[in-house]
């Protein structure tokens, strides 16, 4: 009957697409192929009364294989994207916008902007109003080659500038670039959303040319915009602008405290710390320890000598000064149970010391102030210093066991 034989064509379908899934999982590319050609014939065949438009399965899959099939060529990987583009109205531009990514994968600049720029002259009726969004990406993504082509003249003239290099049509060239590219860049970013790499080449392009208000008004829109998604490069873009041009540490900080609080294991938190224990506000040197502590709870910072160094610094100026104990104490509490074993094990001591005698000196610093002269980290790499002679081991050890009344009131 039609019903069953619809049903047992449905089954055979499934099926078909779990091979296929199977197949590009373990990377055996022409099985998937194999499998996919006859996944589409079988829907000719079935189908051939009936209009339908290949899936967007059949797109995706079919990319996937071409990509890294041993015998695929850029022909042939054209020759499929263009067959997907006349008959998927629908997704057309979306095909056009991987077409292009692929084409500048393979270096093929120049006809991915081609590309583009045929995909953005494409009109079908109300589908142009529909994919509006998809046709504001074309527009960048040219935009973006744009820049691209303004940077390399740019980069002629610069070179060529101490020489007496003069060409017109080098720097008209370079105008004109400055001119398409800023356009769609400009047009791209008013959208909320995570634009990057637009961003910066749009805040290059005004730099470049002095405009550096906007490049302000930008990066500030960028990072404060309520409408955007959080984002830490907004803030990181802000804050590399802001420095460049010499501006306030009080701008800079605020920059880098909003950072702190979306990424506090950012690379960043290390100029954080330094800024603010240069403050001569309490308040700003307090944040300054919980920055640093906070940035060592993460893995990645277990071995940055920078980061034990600045904690190692800030807690001996405490100690010394036997003011604001209660600050060391605080972030403490936190972090007792679990950092003894994560940073201060006989384990980590031995490796540091074998590895990096710098480390293993800040970070005994810490875990004698911690956790007291009895403390297996900071025993092991006092004793391997002093045995191996080194002065400021002695002096580390020396210091430890002098002010250990600080470990008990840190402790509680």
């Amino acid at each position: 009957s039609s019903h069953k034989h619809k049903l047992n064509f449905k089954r055979s379908k499934e099926a078909c697409l779990s091979y296929i899934q199977d197949a590009m999982l373990q990377k055996q590319w022409k099985r998937a192929a194999e499998f996919l050609t006859f996944y589409t014939e079988s829907l000719e065949k079935d189908y051939s009364r009936e209009h339908i438009s290949p899936s967007e399965m059949i797109w995706r899959i079919g990319t996937e294989i071409l990509c890294h099939h041993s015998h695929s060529s850029m022909k042939e990987f054209n020759s499929f994207i263009e067959q997907m583009k006349t008959l998927g109205v629908k997704r057309y531009l979306k095909v056009c916008l991987e077409h292009a990514f692929h084409l500048l994968c393979n270096g093929l600049i120049d006809e991915a902007y081609q590309n583009l720029s045929l995909a953005e002259s494409w009109r079908f009726g109300e589908q142009t109003v529909i994919q509006d969004k998809e046709m504001k990406l074309i527009q960048a993504y040219r935009g973006l080659l744009d820049y691209y082509s303004w940077s390399k003249q740019k980069n002629i003239l610069l070179e060529h500038g101490q020489d007496g290099f003069e060409d017109l049509s080098v720097e008209q060239e370079m105008h004109s670039c400055f001119r398409k590219a800023a356009v769609n860049l400009k047009e791209i970013i008013k959208i909320p959303g995570v634009w990057d790499l637009f961003v910066k080449c749009y805040v290059d392009l005004l730099e470049f040319y002095g405009d550096h208000n906007e490049a302000r008004q930008v990066l500030n829109e960028y990072a404060y915009n309520s409408k955007f998604p959080a984002n830490p490069n907004a803030h990181v873009y802000l804050y590399q602008f802001l420095k460049r041009h010499g501006e306030s540490k009080k701008s800079l900080i605020s920059a880098l405290k909003i950072l702190h609080d979306i990424v506090p294991s950012h690379e960043l938190m290390i100029d954080f710390n330094t800024m603010l224990q240069k403050s001569k506000k309490r308040k700003k040197r307090r944040l300054g320890l919980e920055v640093i502590f906070a940035a060592l709870d993460y893995a990645g910072w277990k071995e940055n000598v920078k980061a034990w160094s600045c904690l190692a610094r800030q807690m001996k100026q405490i100690v010394i000064s036997e003011k604001h104990l209660d600050w060391i104490k605080h972030e403490w509490n936190s972090r007792k149970d679990w950092w003894p074993a994560f940073h201060f094990s006989r384990y980590l001591a031995k490796k540091n010391w074998q590895e990096n005698e710098s480390l293993s000196y800040e970070k005994a610093l810490v875990a004698g102030i911690l956790l007291g002269k009895d403390c297996k980290y900071f025993k092991y790499v006092s004793h391997q210093g002093c045995k191996a002679r080194v002065k400021r081991f002695r002096i580390l050890k020396k210091f430890v066991n002098k002010h250990n009344p600080v470990y008990l009131r840190i402790s509680g």
